[in-house]
């Protein structure tokens, strides 16, 4: 197919002419050009120049400064009036009575009447005394000026005696003329200037005034204080913050006070990284209305719900509330003392372990003394190192034993090896019953030691803590004895659960304590009886408000406890603690503990400082099921580096290496005549029987060098 060109412009040589048929048709089609846009007419174009000006972020800016510090010298003023007005007059005293009265209050509305009634009587007295003060002023003036003139001419005539010139007797009333025109001189220099300066320095300080009390609407303060962030917390934002809880008595009871809602408050004080207020609740609305709102009052007070705590104290009809400053829960409170202080140690009986800080910032130290302890809480929250960082500093009590059975079996209690007597690590259903015959080891020595104290009451034995970490694995194992008795379980047949109840009843008495850790609670894992047994209660973050009342108990849930409102994972480590072994404030039952956080290395550290106290402990590891054991060689390995020990201790130590191959048969006379065997035996010392660890030591060299004998025949 052949393609005409079609030429636009004249060309100097014609072509032939082309039959019509051969030549295709060709259209051309004219398209009109757009029509010009007409243009933005000039009103248009300023106003969305003005638009755009007005509504730019700058702009904002710039008019909410203005407005704000405009507003701050125009709303100091009207505050400086208000208390002027106050100081002058009772309107101060007739607004708290008028509160009391809208509180119920009819007490304190008397006590102010009588109040504004003195103020009366006081003003009314300075009114009369004005009457006589021109008279009094006058006669003061005169007498004042004769005197200052008396001694002026005085003072002249000793210096004319010294000097001898007559004329020094005027010199200092002349000097005093000279220096009062000075100062007039002075003064009408300095007039003019002020009168200038002054008002502006009257402005500026009512707008500190404002600036001071943030007066000036919310949409003209700067964005951090508009969006909540460290917005001071002030008795009017209490007060409105309680006002839209949604209680129709307290909202109304705040309209009737008027402008004096803030009555209800106490001074708002700082308390650590917060503050701290007491709410007297008018009548007609109860303590537990506003705990049940914590979350709309935190958020009301522009805080997140973890940081406001609202417990009971023991006024009635009061809450008191600590409100944190924004994000200060979210950091870290530092290092333990332990680990910061080399030369720290520790006393069972009198000391206090520092376990980390309460919300006020104090330092929070809990006494172990003759108390059995329960830590609780989620998993992965900080359980372990919480219990971890008692055992360590009691540790550093030389005095104190240990006996600890880590059913998680992960190593976080492995420094306690050399400190602790007996040590088992492991999550099996073995190591549970090697727990269980733990605890029942603990049982018999605990009767022993009552059995020793009723024969002599004098007696005193060292501390000796039982500690079951993972307990709930012990509760909860399903294995059966040879007897038929479930080591698991919360009946009376339950080894477990009937060994650490026995402890609870009597071990306090002869210093014999049940530590235990346990999570998420039921009463399937946590039996009543035995939660309820702990003196110390402590629990890091719950899911419900059931768990938190099987943890802590329902007094301190009911007073203002609450675990369950913990952040899981962002709040690791804090406690709510119940006990009287911590300070806790007057009135409450709990007291929120943010606890030191002590890494393995460090605590490995710690421990060692612990073992060069002492002189030397063995750790008794449960041996495997079913290995024969070498009984001599195993009172050697019991007795360590201890030069004698009694027989009963012994026995009770092989007990703990192997339940099994050291059972009841094992007594004083099976020790002694495996002893007599090898030509040794136990000797009283003090008018105990014993066992001396050269005796022993003497006995395998006498077997090794005669079965070297028999070998080399």
């Amino acid at each position: 197919m052949t393609e005409n060109v079609i030429h636009l412009h004249k060309d100097p040589q014609p072509t032939p002419d082309v039959p019509a048929q051969d030549v295709a048709p060709t259209v051309l089609t004219v398209v009109p050009d757009a029509p010009p846009t007409p243009p933005v007419p000039l009103w248009v174009r300023s106003g969305r120049a003005v638009k755009h000006a007005v509504t730019h972020e700058n702009t904002k800016t710039v008019i909410r400064a203005a407005a704000r510090h405009g507003l701050y010298t125009v709303n100091g003023g009207r505050i400086v009036a208000r208390r002027t007005w106050d100081g002058r007059t009772g309107a101060r005293y007739e607004r708290m009575i008028r509160a009391a009265e809208a509180a119920g209050n009819l007490e304190a509305a008397e006590e102010w009447e009588e109040r504004l009634q003195r103020f009366r009587a006081a003003r009314h007295h300075r009114r009369m005394d004005l009457l006589h003060s021109p008279v009094e002023a006058a006669k003061g003036v005169a007498v004042g000026a004769g005197m200052s003139i008396g001694v002026l001419v005085a003072l002249g005539v000793v210096m004319a005696i010294n000097t001898g010139h007559v004329g020094d007797v005027i010199t200092p009333l002349s000097a005093t003329i000279d220096f009062i025109a000075l100062l007039i001189r002075i003064v009408q220099v300095v007039w003019g200037p002020a009168l200038t300066i002054g008002p502006f320095l009257a402005l500026l300080a009512l707008w500190s005034v404002g600036r001071k009390q943030q007066a000036a609407p919310t949409w003209a303060l700067p964005a951090n204080v508009r969006n909540g962030e460290g917005e001071p917390i002030t008795p009017s934002i209490v007060v409105k913050a309680l006002r839209d809880l949604g209680i129709a008595p307290l909202k109304n009871a705040i309209k009737d006070m008027g402008d004096a809602g803030a009555s209800m408050l106490s001074p708002i004080t700082i308390a650590g990284c917060g503050v701290e207020v007491d709410v007297t609740l008018p009548s007609g609305v109860a303590t537990n209305e506003v705990q049940k709102r914590r979350r709309k009052l935190a958020e009301n007070l522009t805080r997140h719900e973890h940081e406001v705590f609202i417990t009971i104290p023991p006024a009635a009809r009061t809450v008191r509330l600590w409100i944190a400053d924004s994000g200060a829960l979210d950091e870290p409170i530092g290092p333990s003392p332990l680990v910061t202080d080399e030369t720290m140690t520790a006393n069972y009986k009198t000391g206090k372990a520092p376990w980390g800080q309460d919300l006020r910032g104090d330092a929070a130290e809990l006494s172990v003394y003759q108390r059995h302890l329960l830590v609780t809480g989620l998993s992965n929250q900080g359980k372990t190192a919480s219990l971890r960082a008692l055992a360590l500093w009691l540790a550093l009590d030389r005095s104190v034993q240990f006996w600890i059975a880590d059913l998680k079996g992960i190593g976080d209690w492995a420094m306690f090896d050399g400190i602790a007597q007996v040590l088992i690590e492991g999550p099996s259903d073995d190591h549970v019953i090697q727990a269980t015959e733990m605890v029942e080891d603990a049982v018999e020595e605990m009767n022993r030691r009552i059995e020793e104290r009723r024969q002599d009451p004098a007696v005193v034995f060292p501390p000796l803590i039982v500690l079951v970490d993972e307990a709930q694995l012990a509760f909860m194992c399903p294995v059966k004895g040879e007897d038929g008795r479930p080591y698991g379980g919360s009946k009376a047949t339950s080894r477990y659960f009937m060994a650490v109840r026995k402890i609870h009843n009597q071990g306090r008495a002869v210093d014999v304590l049940m530590w235990q850790g346990t999570q998420d609670p039921t009463d399937q894992n946590l039996p009543k009886l035995v939660r309820e047994g702990a003196h110390t209660r402590a629990s890091l973050v719950l899911g419900t408000d059931t768990q938190s009342r099987m943890a802590l108990g329902d007094k301190a849930v009911n007073g203002g406890a609450a675990p369950h409102l913990l952040r899981q994972g962002l709040d690791k480590g804090t406690l709510v603690v119940a006990s009287d072994g911590i300070e806790i404030p007057a009135g409450q039952a709990s007291i929120t503990v943010r606890t030191h956080f002590i890494d393995d290395e460090p605590a490995t550290e710690i421990a060692d400082r612990a073992k060069a106290l002492r002189d030397g402990v063995t750790t008794l590891r449960v041996a495997d099921q079913g290995e024969e054991r070498d009984a001599l060689a195993d009172v050697a390995t019991v007795l360590g580096d201890a030069p004698r020990l009694r027989t009963n201790e012994v026995l009770k130590r092989l007990h703990a290496l192997d339940a099994k191959a050291y059972g009841d048969e094992w007594t004083n006379d099976r020790l002694k005549r495996l002893l007599e065997e090898h030509g040794e035996e136990p000797k009283k010392s003090h008018g105990v029987m014993v066992v001396h660890r050269d005796h022993v030591l003497r006995a395998l060299a006498n077997r090794d060098a005669d079965g070297s004998a028999s070998a080399s025949q």
